[in-house]
């Protein structure tokens, strides 16, 4: 097949309207009987139903799920408040706290306090800073991490 005939197969494929191009698209395949998801359009079974709706009296025009089981009465009165169970604070924050104060991680923590340093200075006389202290940050989190995880095991189980 040489450069020509390519040329030609290609013009004869543009040139040459396909039959089925002149109908219009259909989406996906979709029924043309019943209206596409997501449009405004209502079927007829739809229509029925909202006008029985619309004609009942007396109801709240409230969309959404009325819960069954409670009449009108009850919805006067006010349901007693559960008590509030207080949470018992999330143990691993406060194991990582005094693992990233110890001994253990004595080492990352000085790092990420000096930087912090050194970037608060910067920013004081320049306006802004040369570096940042995400890696040290994530050292000192790694440490306080692993020194911690052994002891909230423990207290889990």
């Amino acid at each position: 097949m040489g450069i020509t005939d390519f040329f030609t197969g290609a013009w004869e494929t543009f040139s040459h309207p396909s039959p089925d191009a002149e109908q219009p698209a259909v989406q996906g395949g979709a029924s043309t009987n019943t209206p596409a998801s997501g449009t405004d359009e209502e079927s007829s079974e739809e229509a029925d139903v909202n006008k029985k709706d619309a004609s009942k009296g007396g109801e709240s025009q409230e969309q959404g799920h009325k819960p069954s089981g409670k009449g009108d009465d009850d919805a006067e009165e006010e349901p007693e408040e559960e008590e509030e169970e207080e949470e018992e604070p999330d143990p691993k924050e406060k194991l990582e706290k005094e693992c990233s104060e110890s001994k253990e991680c004595h080492g990352p923590k000085h790092h990420y306090d000096e930087c912090v340093e050194r970037v608060t200075g910067q920013i004081e006389n320049d306006g802004k800073a040369k570096e940042d202290c995400v890696e040290e940050f994530f050292h000192l989190a790694h440490c306080a991490t692993q020194c911690a995880a052994p002891k909230l095991f423990a207290q889990l189980k």
